[in-house]
């Protein structure tokens, strides 16, 4: 059994697609689970309840965490530290690994152009410094507990079927369908990977499944020299027949949206990653799978076919 806790979200959604070459005994996790392939078991749970999330685990080989609690920092502060620590005496109790996906956020901000998987852990956001923390309590079990864990960051992510909690989907695709201006945060001058969907949810799948994969912490697969924010908007406008019109969300346009749409608040402290370049490097992964990481042109065409045209 390999177990998905926070089934729905479009990572958890590309894993289970994934997981099916590896096994058919999926189990989806979350307050609402629904079956992405056929054979899928789904266990409706409250993961902020300890007795749920060991009933979760239980008889499970892998646990993926690949949940979103909301953008908020009060509740992150509230629910995640608790969380990772439940999801690990459960792992432990139930003799299950475990593959936590997670973000850059807890990286220093003068080390973004070229990340890797030594890069600083120096977080300068309270998110970051929540990131970091839960970081820190899946290694120290591994060195301290015999967790068998390993952790998968990717850069900020885009790809088909992503409806909400996509900055790229929200700030460019759908404006543009709209026949409204892009946005864009702080500089459009600077670089800014993004991990494509699918690729993500491949590599997940493989990690999992890969015995001396774990207890390290890797680089899911990211194209290399990524675009500008110009450019990113140059080449969705161009894909999707529409003239490359934008505007820039200042850090004093933020506060003010923030006023009247909750989530910008949320966003202000983050908007240091794009205003310097953001460089994600994910060759250890490539190098150790011989994988590919799909260009940002072929991604773009992919979720412009699947999501924009009729």
């Amino acid at each position: 059994m390999q177990t998905i806790l926070g089934a729905g979200g479009i990572i958890a959604t590309e894993l289970a697609k994934s997981l099916t070459h590896y096994t058919k005994n999926i189990r989806l996790v979350s307050r609402n689970p629904k079956k992405v392939n056929p054979t899928d078991q789904l266990l409706t749970a409250d993961v902020t309840k300890e007795e749920e999330i060991d009933q979760a685990v239980e008889g499970s080989e892998v646990v993926y965490i690949t949940i979103g609690f909301p953008y908020n920092i009060k509740q992150w502060k509230q629910y995640w530290p608790p969380f990772i620590e439940n999801v690990i005496t459960a792992c432990l109790k139930h003799n299950a690994k475990l593959v936590f996906f997670d973000n850059v956020y807890m990286y220093d901000k003068d080390h973004l152009n070229g990340m890797t998987e030594e890069t600083p852990i120096n977080p300068s956001s309270k998110k970051g410094k929540v990131r970091a923390e839960i970081a820190h309590m899946i290694m120290e079990a591994v060195k301290n507990k015999n967790l068998t864990a390993q952790i998968a960051r990717c850069a900020d992510y885009y790809g088909p079927g992503i409806t909400r909690n996509g900055m790229l989907r929200e700030m460019i695709f759908n404006n543009f369908a709209k026949n409204k201006k892009a946005n864009w945060l702080a500089s459009a001058h600077c670089k800014h990977a993004l991990t494509y969907t699918p690729d993500a949810g491949k590599a997940l799948a493989l990690l999992g499944n890969t015995p001396d994969a774990y207890n390290q912490v890797w680089h899911l697969p990211t194209a290399g020299n990524p675009p500008t924010g110009k450019e990113w908007i140059e080449l969705i406008a161009q894909q999707m027949g529409v003239k490359p019109r934008f505007q820039m969300a200042t850090p004093c346009i933020v506060t003010i949206m923030g006023v009247f749409v909750p989530i910008m608040k949320e966003v202000k402290e983050m908007m240091y990653q794009y205003d310097r370049d953001y460089v994600f490097d994910s060759s250890k992964f490539e190098k150790r799978f011989n994988f590919k990481p799909t260009p940002y042109k072929e991604g773009i065409k992919e979720i412009v076919d699947l999501d924009y045209t009729n």
